[in-house]
Order: structure tokens, then sequence, then C-alpha cells
């Protein structure tokens, strides 16, 4: 009966002091598409992505309601860093959802104006001022949400006196935010204001070495798969050698009689209330061990030894990186080394893959060059009646006949070379099914493309590739141009294995190489990938993104054309950025990528 009364008067008390309208909410998760294609329309950064922000705690004063319920103290503003437009998860802060959706759409536009690192008041002023000079429309909307927000914010005089000056500054700072406004110094800080961005923490650089784990970024999953932004901060981790004295009573240990066995949870099992408690923590503490864990396996530390290992073709081709910090490109900054299988043999298709194979090849016969008569020839095995009546009506008429009388018929050719660039990462590990891995799904692809494309007189190229940091962009030769889809180039096919990671910007410098050197008017470059771009060193994050998009553009400025296939859910939060909306597809289903690919192909052949 007790805890029936308490649970009741936490949901009347939580009721009373909550300031949200669950009706009237709207989420991030129906916005964010909308919100993503007006942020970079209004000239925002189109390298960032969209995310939920952070709960954090701020700070300040509270109704006496809400410090009885224990809630009000923290909330997910919206914030921008180099990487991240990260806005509140939901908004119900007001009665009207068609408010709560303005909102979105207004923090998306000053996001777009925004300069990380700005001072808080006179950042979000300038921001503001220069969204309603370039967009005079939204002037209505943003009066509107001012007077909506100041509603909530509660009466100045109620409040101590330098918190009172703060509150003023901030709404004059609204309504004004031509006038320049200078907040005061108070003891608490000010609440919230929703129309705001708040600036980001310092981003502190991580160090990566052999001996410690790749730094990860301080994004988490959400129970329904949605990205959420954690702040987090590097500690030193201690030799505990300084610890204090603990004291306890001999008398509060068990004794044997006392033992209970108890089944507890291990260092692998899922830990459900882990997400929660990252969720309730404001910043996230992350610290290197001091020591190598002995007991951690490591696969990605080291080469194969060269008895194991593919064969390497050459010393390797050093290529440039761009660092977008710098916004310049760093010469001779990675080697691809060229590998070929050691272990292949010449093998046949499947017979799993038999039938689709039979299929596809009779229908890239029919994009297979045919025969065309050509008119009016100087030569030919038919006469052209045509241009012997035309020639006799010349001589008849004074003029000098034409030399061509005959009919010459032609075998027409399609100028067409495609290069397919084959992501062979440790991720292409995982299992899509319960029977069927992505390396397997690749193989397969692999395999069905060759076999529709030898139906044609097209010339195409395989090739697949991992790394490990700038030295090690592994480049794995599967067919060249030069040589045929044959047994061989079947079983290189068929060892093809799970890698390391995925230096996707000097993959595709490789592979733009390799294609620029076929005299072709159409080049296709067609990626198949199943993530983002990163490796063991600092290739991740931003820097990857932009170095992937800045070899891309340097494959359109040579002629060619890049197309991604990708099996990443999430593909469409960085893909338009490299490849341009039109320059992508994410299939839901990696099963279906052996079957789909050459009929992609056969679409983008026609284009």
């Amino acid at each position: 009966m007790e805890e029936f009364v308490g649970e009741l008067w936490h949901k009347l008390i939580s009721r009373a002091a909550s300031r949200e309208h669950a009706a009237a909410a709207v989420e991030l998760a129906a916005v964010e598409k909308t919100l993503g294609v007006m942020f970079r329309a209004m000239g925002g950064d189109p390298g960032l992505r969209v995310a939920a922000a952070q709960h954090r705690t701020h700070g300040a004063r509270r109704r006496w309601v809400e410090r009885l319920a224990g809630s009000g103290e923290r909330d997910a503003p919206a914030s921008r860093d180099d990487e991240t437009l990260s806005l509140p998860p939901s908004i119900a802060c007001f009665a009207d959802a068609a408010l709560n959706r303005d909102l979105y759409l207004w923090l998306a536009a000053l996001a777009a104006e925004y300069r990380p690192g700005d001072d808080w008041l006179a950042g979000n002023q300038r921001a503001t001022r220069a969204v309603l000079a370039r967009y005079p429309g939204l002037r209505s909307r943003y009066a509107a949400l001012v007077e909506a927000a100041i509603a909530l914010r509660g009466a100045p005089e109620k409040l101590p006196a330098d918190e009172a000056a703060a509150e003023l500054a901030i709404r004059a700072a609204l309504r004004e935010p031509e006038r320049p406004v200078r907040l005061p110094a108070v003891k608490r800080p000010p609440r919230p204001v929703p129309l705001w961005l708040v600036p980001q923490p310092p981003r502190q650089e991580t160090r990566n070495d052999s001996a410690g784990d790749t730094a990860q970024s301080a994004t988490g999953r959400t129970q329904d798969g949605g990205a959420k932004r954690r702040r987090a901060r590097h500690v030193d981790a201690g030799d505990g050698k300084d610890g204090f004295l603990l004291m306890f009573r001999a008398e509060s240990l068990f004794s044997w009689a006392e033992y209970v066995n108890v089944n507890r949870p291990q260092d692998d099992d899922e830990n459900q209330d882990a997400l929660r408690a990252a969720d309730e923590m404001d910043e996230l503490a992350i610290r290197r061990g001091g020591k190598a864990g002995a007991s951690r396996v490591r696969f990605d530390l080291d080469l194969p030894s060269a008895a194991t290992d593919d064969l390497p073709l050459g010393g390797g081709i050093r290529l440039p990186e761009w660092d977008f910090r710098r916004r310049m490109l760093r010469p001779d900054y990675c080697r691809i080394q060229p590998m070929l299988a050691r272990d292949a043999r010449p093998a046949a298709l499947p017979e799993r893959l038999r039938g689709t194979a039979r299929r596809l090849r009779a229908q890239f016969a029919a994009l297979a060059p045919g025969r065309q008569w050509l008119k009016n020839q100087p030569d030919g095995s038919e006469l052209d009646l045509d241009a012997c009546v035309r020639a006799s009506s010349d001589r008849l008429a004074g003029h000098g006949a034409s030399a061509g009388g005959y009919l010459a018929r032609v075998r027409t050719t399609r100028d067409m070379a495609c290069l397919v660039l084959a992501d062979l990462s440790l991720s292409t590990d995982a299992y899509v099914s319960n029977e069927h891995r992505v390396i397997d799904v690749i193989r397969d692809s692999l395999l069905l493309f060759g076999e529709a494309l030898s139906a044609t007189d097209d010339a195409f190229g395989m090739v697949g590739f991992s790394s490990l940091k700038r030295e090690n962009v592994r480049m794995h030769t599967i067919k060249e141009f030069a040589g045929r889809f044959d047994a061989m180039a079947r079983g290189r096919i068929c060892v093809l294995k799970p890698g390391y990671y995925t230096r996707m910007g000097a993959a595709i410098r490789m592979a733009s190489l390799i294609l620029g050197e076929q005299r072709r008017t159409q080049r296709l470059l067609l990626l198949l990938s199943d993530g983002k771009p990163n490796d063991y060193d600092h290739y991740e994050g931003r820097y990857a993104i932009e170095d992937t998009r800045m070899s891309l553009i340097e494959a359109r400025q040579a002629g060619l054309k890049p197309f991604c296939v990708t099996i990443d859910r999430e593909g469409a939060d960085y893909l338009p950025h490299l490849f341009g909306p039109a320059g992508y597809t994410i299939l839901r289903q990696p099963e279906e990528l052996p079957r789909r690919l050459p009929l992609l192909y056969a679409q983008l052949r026609e284009q």
C-alpha cells in the first residue's frame, strides 16, 4: 500500500511540475530530413550531420514544484560543432504542435549562421540578425516563437535582483536582436533559451597508438536506433598506489555459513541500465589504461606474415590525403600496396548462382553491341539505292556526283569502362542473416556482376581494398581491364576475406588512377561499401568524410562518374555530402545486392 501511494504521488507531482505538452510534441526523427535539407539550403556546412542532443544540467533556478518533484534540472539544448548539429530529441515546450515544429525549423536556420566558439548571447544575436536579414519571411514566425517562449519564462520581479537583470537582458535580446545587449554577472545561470544554441566545450584531441584502443566518438545509440551526442572528457588513469586507507569492520564480512550464491553479471553480459545511466550523466569520463591489457585480444595490430599474406606487387604507390582543417593536400601521405591473392585457384561458378547468372547473361546479351547499316558509303556489301538515285539526278542536272553509293554494315560499340571498388574491411565479417556474412554477399555480387558484363563488350575491372593506417592501404587486384573474367578471376573472388579498416579516400584515388587509364567516353567508378570511412589512426569522423569527398571531387574532375552502393542504413546521413543526392543507393536488404548490382549497372549504363 505504501508503494502504491508513493507511486501515485510521484506521478501526480511530476505531472504538476512538467512544463511539456506531450500531446503537441514533435520528434526530431519526424523532421530530421527536412531540417537537414533546410540547413544545407540556407548555406550551412554540408558536412555536418544532424543528431539528437544530450540532456545536461543547466543549473538555473527552478520553481518550488520542480524542486519538490526533482525535475526540471536538465534539458537538451541545441548546439553545433565541427562535425554535428545537435538538436533536441523532441520539442514539447509549446501547447501548439505547429510552434514546436517552427522551433525546429528556426534552430536549423540559426545554426546555418551560427559560428562555433561565439559568445552565447552575442553569438546568437548576430546569427539571428543574419537569418532575419537574409530571409525576411521568417520574421513573423520568429516573433511568434519569441512571445511564446517569453510567456513560459515567468515574471522577472519574482527573481533576485541580479537574475532579474539577466532575464530582462535576455528578453530584450530576443525581441530586438539588432540592439546589442550585455548579460550582467549572475550567481546562477539564467533559464535556457529554446530559441538559441549553446556553445560546445572545446574538443580535446585524442591520441592513438599501437598499444591503446582507438578513440571512440562520444556518440551513443538510443534504443530505437537513433544517434545521440554525449559530452566526454579524457582523464588520466591512476596507478592506485596513492590510495587512502580503507576502514572497515571485520564483523561486516560474510562468514562461510552466511554465503549466498548470487549470479552476478559478468563483463560480457549486456547491462540493460548502462544506456540509462549514461543518459543521466552530464559528462562521460574516458581514460586509457596505463598498461596494455594482456587479456584483450587484438586482431588488428599486426599484418599477417609474408608467408601467409597475399603477394605484394611492387614497393607501393604514394598518394596524397586531404586535411580539411588545414585546407591542404598532404603530399605522399598514404602508401597504396597492390596485392594479388596467393592461394587463389581457378574456380567454377558456384551451383547456387548458375541459374541467376544464366538469366543475367541473357538480359545483358541484349545490351551487347549490334550491327547497323551506314548509308552513302564509298564501299560496302550492297548498293545504296537512295544514293544511286541522287547521284543520277545530280549528273542529269549538271552537278558532280557524290562518291558514296554503297551500304556498309558495321558493328556498333558503347564506349564504356567500369571499375568495381569493393570494401573488404573487417566490418564485412558481420552477418546479414543466419547463414551469410557481408563478405559472402560481396563475393556473390562480384561473381554475378562479372558473368553479366562478360555478355557485353564493356570493359570492366575489379579491385578490393582495406587499410591499416596510412602506410598500408591494401588494394587487392581481382580482374584487370586487360584480362578476361575467367576461372582465375572467379578464384580470386572466392578467396576474398575481411581485412582491416576503410581508408576510402586513398582507395578512391588509386581506383581513379586505374580507371583514368581507360580511353573511354564513359567511365564509371562503382563503389561497394558497408559503412563510413575510418582507419586505426586519426582517419575518422569529419576528417575521413572530407578526405573521401575531396577524392570524389578529384575523380569527377578527371572525367569519372562515381556511384556508391551501400548496405549502411545510416548512409543517408553522409552519402549526399559525398556522392550527391543521385550518386548513391542504399539497399535495405543486403542479400539483394548480388541480384541488384548488375541491374543497377544496366541503368547507370544508359544514363
